[in-house]
């Protein structure tokens, strides 16, 4: 069985590589017959046109089943964008990607389609400050893609009130680890500006924050409107959920790097002392990390519970059951 993996990327483009410099929008997509194959293999890869991007993923999204009834929304297929972190190259981005795919997006239980947007993080471990630059000015791009999503879910909620079996037949949802939390709270006001607020249609369904390098006081406008990057990015997802776990030495460093003061989402969970949106909520996987985890930030993606857990809160599962 061939599978069909998704890229779009804002990384420069080498002869056999995507680098470390910020540039304009790729589109890619792999053909794999034989999931050995390494995706951080750019030759595994051709690149496509955004409108021939669009189109494929379009024609893949619409022959998913269609659940007119809500009761069955659990079980409606994705098309989820995940969000690499800090201290990635390409092709370690990739790997961590092919894993997010056959964790969760593959197979009988698969959810539906995953892309990748990949960001010029430096990839070295010194370079966390630039990395935070980095992931600023990717945010903009991010915003575009986003953008785009927004109008492509209020098409296809036109189209469903005319006639419901025309309704988006996928939830449009978002998996960000590490500092591609960071992105996204950068790029979440652009969009929710740019679509004139408030919107018609939420964005996002479902947005899994894992190992969230961002401040844990993010969403601390609470279920006030102030314009703040967490009141965005509460009002453009349906649910939004943080994994975390106290056990994240990367996330530990992250905090004493920024001399803020301000705890990391992904290490502590949400700040207590703060009011926070109705629609977001925090999920502690520490018990769910295999103690002989030797990088428990990235440890999510390879711990068949947590991949469980993520699997539940994307099919739309309420918290109580998961």
């Amino acid at each position: 069985m061939t599978l069909r993996y998704w890229m779009i990327s804002n990384r420069n483009v080498t002869a056999d590589n995507l680098g470390r410099d910020h540039a304009g929008l790729t589109y890619w997509v792999a053909d794999v017959a034989d999931r050995r194959v390494a995706l951080d293999d750019l030759d595994q890869w051709h690149q496509v046109s955004a409108g021939q991007f669009r189109r494929e993923l379009i024609g893949v999204a619409d022959g998913f089943p269609c659940h007119p009834d809500l009761n069955d929304h659990e079980q409606q297929r994705h098309v989820t964008l995940f969000v690499h972190g800090y201290n990635n190259t390409w092709g370690s981005a990739a790997t961590q990607y092919a894993k997010v795919c056959q964790g969760l997006f593959h197979g009988t239980r698969g959810l539906g389609v995953c892309v990748l947007f990949t960001w010029p993080s430096d990839g070295m471990v010194t370079n966390y400050l630039p990395d935070r630059m980095d992931a600023e000015r990717a945010a903009p791009d991010l915003a575009e893609i986003l953008s785009r999503l927004y109008d492509w879910a209020l098409h296809k909620q036109e189209e469903g009130a005319r006639d419901p079996h025309r309704t988006c037949r996928a939830k449009v949802s978002m998996i960000a680890h590490s500092m591609g939390n960071y992105v996204v709270q950068k790029a979440m006001p652009y969009v929710w500006t740019r679509k004139n607020r408030p919107l018609l249609v939420s964005l996002i369904n479902q947005l899994v924050m894992v190992a969230a390098d961002v401040d844990n006081d993010l969403f601390r406008s609470g279920e006030e409107v102030d314009g703040s990057d967490g009141d965005a990015i509460a009002n453009l997802t349906y649910r939004v959920t943080s994994l975390f776990t106290g056990r994240d030495t990367v996330l530990g460093m992250s905090a004493g790097l920024k001399h803020f003061g301000k705890r990391r989402l992904g290490r502590s969970g949400l700040d207590a002392d703060v009011p926070r949106p109705d629609n977001v909520w925090e999920y502690d996987c520490s018990r769910l990390i295999g103690a002989g985890q030797s990088n428990v930030h990235s440890a999510y993606f390879d711990e068949p519970k947590v991949l469980e857990v993520m699997r539940k809160v994307l099919r739309g599962v309420d918290r109580g059951g998961i």
